[in-house]
């Protein structure tokens, strides 16, 4: 299956894009941020939409920009409201995921958007894959140089503060670079189950991880297995390969949850 260049750079994408995923992953799962990424991965929809109206050529720019002010505005929402503050999340996402929609179907022209819906990894360019290697290791160091602060704030924000750490900063830092990375990540991925795929490995390693360390190893391992697995046997089965992989990973989280039971 090598022998296509799509499938080499179908593989290459999905080794850049799920220890990301796994890493990412811990965080959000550690900080009930479930629903917070779910309405982040919707609004790609209206980030697309806001770069066709402006006559875009290339709408990652206009989804990666409104991809991290809506990030802000939700954790801004998070912070100024602590009753409801998920209701009015899930408000503004559905808001913005129709408010997209609608833009984008005027003049039955949603079909061309459709693919955003399950991802197509097997389109990446060689462009699109430079792009994703260097958010890659961006992405590394800055989880290298801060991960301890963003522990310190997921565990005890209160305690953080007190020991000097800006809470908000830190906690704003993390929702920029997940936006970042879920708005790269959407077109190859899918806006349907990003969110699936940010949360199953994750949640599969806290089953069995002892410690913190752990913790992370596994669910990048796991991410990167179920990425790798899901894109061959979606090669030999001919099923959409973002599917394919939830429901790999959702079968790893399963069997660690009765390991865990």
């Amino acid at each position: 299956m090598f022998e296509y260049e799509f499938m080499r750079h179908a593989f290459l994408a999905v080794i850049l894009i799920t220890p990301l995923f796994g890493l990412l992953g811990t965080m959000i799962v550690n900080n009930r941020m479930a629903f917070f990424s779910d309405a982040l991965g919707h609004s790609a929809i209206t980030g697309i939409a806001i770069g066709v109206v402006l006559g875009f050529m290339d709408t990652t720019i206009s989804m990666i920009v409104f991809g991290i002010l809506f990030a802000l505005f939700l954790n801004w929402i998070k912070y100024r409201g602590k009753a409801g503050a998920e209701t009015i999340i899930s408000v503004f996402a559905s808001c913005g995921l129709a408010l997209g929609l609608a833009v984008l179907s005027v003049g039955g022209n949603f079909s061309k958007y459709n693919a955003l819906l399950i991802g197509d990894i097997l389109s990446i360019s060689h462009k699109e894959l430079v792009g994703l290697a260097v958010a890659f290791v961006i992405a590394v160091l800055f989880w290298g140089l801060c991960f301890n602060r963003f522990l310190f704030v997921s565990i005890n924000s209160s305690l953080a503060a007190s020991k000097g750490i800006p809470v908000r900063i830190y906690d704003n830092l993390f929702v920029v670079l997940l936006a970042v990375i879920v708005m790269l990540s959407i077109k190859w991925v899918g806006l349907l189950i990003i969110n699936a795929l940010l949360i199953l490995p994750a949640a599969a390693a806290r089953n069995l991880a002892g410690n913190m360390r752990t913790y992370h190893l596994l669910s990048v391992l796991i991410a990167v297995f179920c990425g790798v697995a899901g894109l061959l046997l979606s090669y030999y089965t001919d099923i959409a390969t973002g599917p394919m992989i939830v429901l790999l990973a959702s079968g790893v989280f399963f069997l660690t949850f009765l390991k865990r039971r």
